[in-house]
């Protein structure tokens, strides 16, 4: 499984998961599980949602060339 998540997009993830685990337990409400889905994917570093569209926001490293 290919990395296709970001520092910055793992950033985003983090904080709107927490955020939405936090409401959900402010208004008591199991919506707030949702949030797991985002600090998921962050902790995992791989979306599934961007493999049909060929996203990915991680920055690889170009190999480097021989030198013969």
């Amino acid at each position: 499984m290919k990395k296709n998540v970001g520092g910055g997009d793992k950033t985003f993830r983090i904080i709107l998961g927490l955020v939405i685990l936090i409401l959900g337990i402010i208004y008591e409400s199991w919506w707030g599980l949702i949030g797991l889905i985002p600090l998921g994917t962050a902790l995992i570093g791989w979306c599934p949602l961007y493999l049909p569209f060929g996203i990915s926001t991680c920055k690889t490293k170009e190999p480097e060339a021989r030198q013969e």
